[in-house]
């Protein structure tokens, strides 16, 4: 269990809380803490990490790709990912050096020579992805087909923010919502609040198997 948080907004004062934010998910992974930022537009990703396939270095988040194209940070696990580094080894088109084995890093190269939606439908395991696209100027946050790992999501007039537990949205300046009485009338209809609604106004779960891109 890890725990990933991103924020996009139009300005560095949209994105200065990322430390504050990542560190409410320490408790989702204690064996280290990682910080990306980007200038152009203003992007930040924070990543607590559980080691658990890579326990070196080299399974490490946020990760930048080799060309610096894109970059990840994810919460979960990929079950069929040594079958997608073979899959790229006999490509003749592309010669991978690979650092360790890491998860981590057969998704970054798998966007490299797939791109960011073929690569998602290649991938079968429990996960939530945030993919920065350098390139293309693009973020995209995906959740597994059976929503195992949570993903939630704010957004206000030029602030996007997403994170794995409610309690990191919850501590960004911009966020100022209370309660939902729709979310809270699903509840005790059900016994449980349905995606795409949280206990909270104007906070999202990601509905499983879905993804969301914002340019």
């Amino acid at each position: 269990m890890c725990g990933i948080v991103g924020i996009l907004s139009d300005s560095y004062k949209g994105v200065e809380d990322i430390r504050l934010l990542t560190k409410t998910l320490q408790h989702r992974g204690p064996d280290g803490i990682g910080i990306f930022e980007e200038r152009k537009p203003y992007l930040a990703f924070g990543h607590t990490r559980l080691s658990i396939i890579d326990l070196s270095s080299n399974g490490s988040q946020p990760k930048v790709s080799l060309t610096g194209r894109y970059t990840v940070t994810f919460n979960g696990e990929i079950y069929n990912h040594l079958k997608l580094r073979r899959e790229i080894e006999s490509n003749s088109r592309v010669r991978p050096v690979w650092a360790g084995g890491s998860d981590t890093e057969t998704l970054l190269m798998c966007f490299e020579c797939f791109g960011i939606i073929k690569t998602l439908e290649k991938i079968t395991g429990m996960f939530a992805i945030a993919v920065w696209d350098k390139k293309n100027k693009e973020v995209t946050i995906a959740r597994d087909r059976f929503g195992e790992k949570p993903l939630y999501y704010f957004k206000s007039d030029k602030t996007f923010v997403f994170a794995s537990e409610l309690r990191a949205i919850k501590k960004h300046n911009l966020f100022q919502g209370g309660l939902s009485n729709e979310a809270l009338s699903y509840y005790f209809r059900y016994n449980y609040i349905p995606a795409p609604y949280s206990i909270y106004e104007n906070i999202f779960k990601l509905n499983s198997g879905c993804l969301i891109n914002i340019k």
